[in-house]
């Protein structure tokens, strides 16, 4: 009598098994080609050049409008820890999974590190930047535009008399309620561009892994389809911030700063051979070739590792 009254149960976690075998290898299938993995940077310049272009159509009367939506708050603006746990987590999970060497995992999970770091100091540059090349003005009264020295501030046409606040600091002056003008990148485009090509990198492990039978359970496929779900999260946002909140050209810079910081690392130095300051590409040491290729261009002569 149990055993038929948990035989409902073993045929739904048998669907649903099922069911998550085949969309993990169509998505492992779709990043892990060729194809995706050397036009996908394409891709993603070309949302960001011609995404702005959304906002002729848009509605800005629409709740992705508001800047303090709940995406916007959950997710964008800590972006990276969202992007580090779960790239992470599923990095270590393969490669541990693999080798059973906490070395190797450490040494892949030291890419993502890397990006990180690279992330903070180029947010630390651009503020130093933003900060150097800008200038605080505080919007004064029509009433007390009288007296005033015209030179000592800034006048806007069809606004109030600004006056000029040296020495101030972006974060500071507005903060203050005062207005900043000056130099800027989207560091909100930046990072979405970053996140999108590192998810891009990481992910594409799994279709060769899959296609040379490497065994793999449900924990592994739900970590790759969370991070599937956060790439796409992540190019939703990316959209949303161009249509709604057009910024032209600081989100240009953005994109072009992201990308470039993708193509320095994965197309770079992570091509070097492994060692003590090379964690070398995703993959090194999990999938093997006769020849020493990254495994978006490998062939026929791919072999699984002898445990």
């Amino acid at each position: 009598m149990a055993k038929d009254q948990n035989r409902p149960v073993k045929i739904a976690m048998m669907v649903l098994n099922s069911v998550l075998v085949v969309v993990t290898d169509l998505w492992a299938g779709l990043l892990g080609s060729a194809v995706f993995r050397r036009h996908f940077h394409l891709l993603l310049s070309g949302v960001v050049l011609f995404g702005p272009a959304l906002s002729l159509w848009v509605s800005k009367y629409s709740i992705f409008a508001n800047r303090n939506h709940y995406l916007y708050r959950m997710f964008l603006r800590s972006g990276w820890a969202w992007t580090c746990v779960f790239t992470g987590s599923f990095v270590f999970v393969l490669s541990f999974s693999i080798r059973r060497s906490l070395s190797l995992s450490v040494c892949h999970l030291s890419r993502i590190a890397t990006v990180g770091a690279l992330w903070w100091g180029s947010r630390s540059l651009l503020t130093l930047l933003e900060n150097m090349s800008g200038s605080c003005y505080e919007p004064m009264p029509a009433t007390l535009v009288g007296g005033l020295n015209l030179g000592q501030g800034a006048s806007v046409p069809g606004q109030s008399l600004l006056l000029l606040h040296e020495g101030e600091r972006k974060a500071s002056c507005l903060k203050a309620g005062m207005l900043w003008q000056g130099w800027e990148v989207s560091e909100d485009t930046l990072l979405l561009c970053l996140c999108c090509l590192l998810l891009a990198e990481e992910t594409a492990v799994l279709g060769p892994y899959l296609a040379l039978g490497g065994p793999s359970g449900p924990p592994l496929r739900l970590l790759f389809l969370l991070c599937v779900s956060l790439l796409g999260l992540w190019l939703f946002l990316l959209l949303c911030l161009l249509a709604y909140f057009p910024q032209f050209p600081s989100q240009l810079l953005g994109g072009a700063l992201g990308c470039l910081g993708w193509r320095g690392l994965y197309q770079g130095w992570y091509r070097l051979q492994p060692s003590w300051c090379c964690p070398g590409w995703p993959g090194e040491g999990l999938l093997i070739t006769t020849q020493r290729e990254p495994y978006s261009e490998r062939g026929v002569h791919d072999v699984w590792p002898k445990h």
